[in-house]
């Protein structure tokens, strides 16, 4: 899970919302256009579906144990 996060923030770990990777995620997912995505959007967006966004991590988490376990 943290391993997603670290990756998914690369160049903008102190700034996510700026990120132009997770601003894509989060117009595919929630429809709001990226280039409106501000930091009170972002944050609001994050608390907002916070237990989604956990189970996605969760299950980003799963995937990378399985793979671990499959590429031995």
């Amino acid at each position: 899970m943290v391993r997603f996060l670290w990756n998914a923030t690369r160049g903008y770990r102190l700034r996510p919302w700026a990120s132009p990777y997770l601003k894509w995620r989060i117009e595919t997912y929630a429809g709001i256009p990226a280039e409106s995505i501000t930091p009170d959007i972002f944050f609001h967006f994050v608390w907002s579906e916070r237990k989604s966004l956990w189970s996605y991590l969760k299950w980003v988490g799963e995937m990378a144990k399985q793979k671990g376990r499959t590429s031995r």
